[in-house]
């Protein structure tokens, strides 16, 4: 979401005439999007601003910083401190036009209705590209700072959504990734409004080669969806599908709403209609409370699904949420140990899971150019991240590949057929470069 909400800006900057460069020296102002939702973002913030703020008095940089932690009180001293000349929170981003007019300083952070209208041009470039369908969130997990910055959700109507998606098509990009706070919840908060199943049905049919879809919450997955996904040819067979915790008791002090028995009933009928789903998952150990047995529930909870692969992380306390005002934080050291314990059973099912993949064909968009230059990079259908031959597949686009070797976290294959290619050259593929934005 974060990507999404960079290019917003920087299609609206362009629009305005200013130039995109690619070297802060060569800067008049620089703009820092940040991340609240774990402490080690924010520590990053600082050092980036420490840095920034050295350029701003020695040959008078304009500073400005945007996002999740602008919108917080820690955030808004953070800027103080750092000599912050332009302050927007993740809902006034539409704010950036008024925030450059008279170089003077400006702080905004309103919930601007006009952010959910604003339609940027696709993000030159690049095949695989974001699409935000909803913003902010009404769960109220206790850990999480997201309803504070991000506010509650509102849905883009499907009109605006479908615009903004067939400039994307024309534009010749392959694959789209629909995000939301928990993208599932889309139009429940407008009555009327087509659910997220109905909508990708509708994104399904826009020509789009490949439609993904990220953060949804188990809540709000219901059968329609499933159904959907597993109808529609185009949406991809890949789920994110965080459950945070395998323990009854931690999910409930978590304000999950959901128990590990209904979360597993999901998975189930998940499974029942696409047997071969690619699915991911969150999980945060060393939750206030959290037991050595509520871990080995989580650790048993991996065991059953069998999860290609997960995010995982230790629980960061975060000021302004439920947990930090009524729980005690664990020590380090069992926070620390429990992550180790648990990423060592995701590599495990993941080197399983990528394993089974060798001697099969799967489809690949190749994105550009890997880190080592013999390679492209990109990813199949199912999500999985894959390295084909830069001279068997010299150009970004589509393919056919068939795995050769795997480890935990890469498969490696052979091209076998071109599908599509692009003209994007590798130069190109990183390229800040951004059409006129358009307002609607």
């Amino acid at each position: 979401m974060n990507e999404y909400d960079s290019h917003m800006v920087e299609s609206q900057l362009v629009a305005l005439g200013a130039e995109l460069v690619s070297n802060v020296d060569h800067a008049d102002f620089v703009l820092v999007n940040t991340c609240a939702v774990r402490g080690k973002p924010v520590d990053k913030v600082k050092a980036v601003l420490g840095d920034l703020r050295k350029l701003k008095h020695s040959r008078g940089l304009m500073l400005g910083m945007m996002g999740c932690l602008a919108q917080l009180e820690e955030g808004q001293e953070i800027a103080k401190k750092y000599e912050v000349d332009v302050l927007l929170g993740p809902g006034a981003l539409t704010d950036i036009g008024a925030a450059l007019e008279g170089n003077k300083k400006f702080w905004s952070l309103a919930f601007k209705d006009d952010i959910h209208e604003f339609i940027p041009p696709p993000p030159k470039g690049k095949l695989s590209v974001m699409l935000t369908i909803q913003r902010g969130c009404d769960h109220h997990c206790t850990y999480c700072i997201v309803p504070t910055t991000r506010g509650p959700q509102v849905s883009r109507t499907p009109q605006n959504i479908m615009t903004e998606l067939g400039a994307m098509v024309e534009a010749g990009v392959l694959e789209v990734t629909l995000l939301g706070q928990n993208v599932n919840s889309y139009g429940l908060d407008q009555p009327g409004m087509p659910g997220f199943g109905e909508l990708l049905r509708m994104v399904g049919k826009s020509g789009i080669p490949r439609v993904k879809f990220t953060t949804s919450h188990p809540m709000d997955f219901s059968d329609d969806i499933i159904q959907a996904i597993a109808e529609t040819e185009n949406v991809c067979k890949y789920i994110h599908l965080p459950v945070q915790s395998g323990s009854n008791a931690v999910l409930k002090r978590m304000g999950r709403e959901y128990t590990r028995e209904f979360y597993l009933e999901r998975i189930a009928k998940i499974r029942s209609l696409m047997p071969d789903i690619f699915l991911t998952t969150d999980l945060i150990v060393g939750f206030p409370s959290e037991t050595e047995a509520d871990f080995l529930e989580t650790l048993s909870l991996y065991e059953e699904v069998a999860f290609d692969s997960a995010y995982t992380f230790i629980y960061s306390a975060r000021a302004g949420t439920p947990s930090y005002k009524h729980f005690d934080d664990q020590p380090k050291e069992v926070k620390s140990e429990r992550l180790t314990r648990l990423i060592e059973r995701q590599r495990h099912w993941a080197q399983v899971k990528n394993s089974s993949l060798i001697g099969k064909e799967v489809e690949v968009l190749l994105r550009g150019p890997a880190y080592e230059p013999t390679f492209m990079e990109g990813h199949t259908q199912a999500h999985h991240p894959i390295l084909l031959p830069a001279s068997e597949a010299p150009f970004p686009g589509l393919y056919r590949a068939r795995v050769e070797h795997a480890t935990p976290h890469m498969v490696f294959g052979k091209v076998t057929q071109t599908i599509q290619t692009s003209f994007i050259t590798p130069a190109l593929y990183n390229s800040p470069v951004i059409p006129s934005a358009t307002m609607t």
